[in-house]
């Protein structure tokens, strides 16, 4: 959506003294977030951890694996739990998931502090490796809709959840878990754009008078013309998104 040729409200316009006086009171209160932030980070490290079955079988682009081996012999695993719709072509799946994906693209700091990232999907290999192929996302792709129950347990098959586990040879736990807006921990798009004057222009945000809020109940924040917006650009380029369910 361009507003270029759209006039909206702005700030005050004042000189470069005023500016940095008001940056600097809001600077305090940034830094106390962060450091909120720091707290609660370690108060999660210091969560008591649930054993769960590493032989809990996925399918991966070799067939059957277990959770143990999603690890890649690596001491953490952060999972994501894709949610999937099945047999609906890529136009319909999930634009959310499809959202916060597309950002995971460099694994290597990851690798670096002995941590393994993976998807996890809720629906068929096949099928949804094809959009995996189709989005161009190159992380570990596992199907674990068979093995939900006992994976999620407790949780709502079905929704987005990030899990975190540590590995002690073979023994495998979960040591925490998030779901809905704690997911944003894998996006930077809207931390830059929480950055901007106009923010994420979704209409929940508290904006002055006159701001642009375009996205939100009456156009979705991740999807366009049909599609998640992400996946325009993989048609742009050329690619396939026919995932074999027999509809486009």
């Amino acid at each position: 959506m361009s507003n270029n040729e759209t006039e909206f409200a702005t700030p005050d316009v004042v000189d470069r003294a005023a500016f940095q006086a008001e940056l600097d009171v809001l600077r305090v209160r940034e830094k106390a977030l962060m450091r909120e932030g720091d707290a609660i980070a370690a108060a999660r490290r210091r969560l008591p951890m649930v054993q769960v079955d590493g032989t809990t079988p996925l399918t991966g682009e070799n067939g059957s694996v277990t959770l143990l081996d999603t690890f890649e012999g690596r001491q953490m695993l952060i999972a994501y739990y894709y949610m999937w719709h099945d047999g609906r072509p890529a136009p319909e799946q999930c634009e959310g998931c499809t959202f916060f994906t597309t950002q995971v693209r460099e694994l290597s700091h990851f690798h670096s502090r002995d941590v393994t990232y993976a998807t996890f999907c809720q629906g068929p290999y096949e099928e949804s490796a094809r959009y995996r192929d189709f989005m161009g996302w190159k992380m570990p792709w596992y199907s674990a809709r068979d093995s939900l129950d006992t994976l999620l347990v407790g949780r709502r098959i079905g929704m987005m959840h990030l899990v975190c586990y540590l590995r002690r040879g073979s023994d495998v736990y979960e040591t925490y878990w998030t779901t809905r807006r704690g997911v944003e921990a894998m996006d930077n798009s809207y931390r830059l754009l929480d950055l901007t004057v106009y923010g994420r222009q979704e209409d929940f945000e508290d904006s002055p008078a006159g701001w642009p809020q375009h996205w939100g109940e009456t156009n979705h924040p991740f999807r366009r013309d049909g599609r998640p917006i992400s996946q325009w650009c993989r048609l742009e380029a050329g690619r396939s998104d026919d995932l074999g369910a027999g509809r486009r």
